[in-house]
Order: C-alpha cells, then sequence, then structure tokens
C-alpha cells in the first residue's frame, strides 16, 4: 500500500501560482512513476504531470509551460509549481503513485477567481 497526502491548495487570482505538495509514505519501492491529477465539477480526473522515477517529465497541453512537476526522493515528496494560473484551472488536485496499483491521494482544492 501506498499513502499519499497532498497540500498547498486555495484561493489564487488569475495569473497567480501555487505550488502543491504530495508526501509519499508506504511500500514506496513499488513506485515507478508519480504525477498530479485534477478533477472539476462534472468532469473526469484527468492526469495533468507525471515525472519518472528517472525523473523524466510529461504535461497535458492544457498545462505545458506552466506547471513544472518535480519530486525529492530523499524526502518522498512530489511538488507541482503551478504559474500563470487560470480559472479553468479551478478543480480538485489529486497526487498520484503507480506502482503495482494506481494510487490518488485524497485531493486539495485549487479556486482561481478574482
Amino acid at each position: 500500500q501506498v499513502q499519499l497526502v497532498e497540500s498547498g491548495g486555495g484561493l489564487v487570482q488569475p495569473g497567480g501560482s501555487l505550488r502543491l505538495s504530495c508526501a509519499a509514505s508506504g511500500s514506496i519501492f513499488s513506485i515507478y512513476a508519480m504525477g498530479w491529477g485534477r478533477q472539476a465539477p462534472g468532469e473526469q480526473r484527468v492526469l495533468v504531470a507525471t515525472i519518472t522515477s528517472g525523473s523524466v517529465t510529461d504535461y497535458a497541453d492544457s498545462v505545458k509551460g506552466r506547471f513544472t512537476i518535480s519530486r525529492d526522493n530523499a524526502k518522498n515528496m512530489v511538488y507541482l509549481e503551478m504559474n500563470n494560473l487560470k480559472p479553468e484551472d479551478t478543480a480538485v488536485y489529486y497526487c498520484n503513485a503507480d506502482g503495482v496499483y494506481r494510487y490518488w491521494g485524497q485531493g486539495t482544492q485549487v479556486t482561481v477567481s478574482s
């Protein structure tokens, strides 16, 4: 089992920035990739950023150039730096880990509004 706990969400104005953090614990030796997904009301959850154990990153087109995913293996942490936020980025953001199974955290709300 892998446990994921997100933090750092909140309310921000359009054009602003937020940094999300995810703390991983449990059977983390089995994880080969981590990421962040988001789910807006009435929509399906989608992955927006991923990072492999070798730190290869990938982004959804909607966030490319604005979001940056990073990881600190020594601390078992994954981060999502979000810049130039737009109202359409409003969603619950979930930390994700892929190993034998796909794991999700409990989510943290990000609201972009003036």
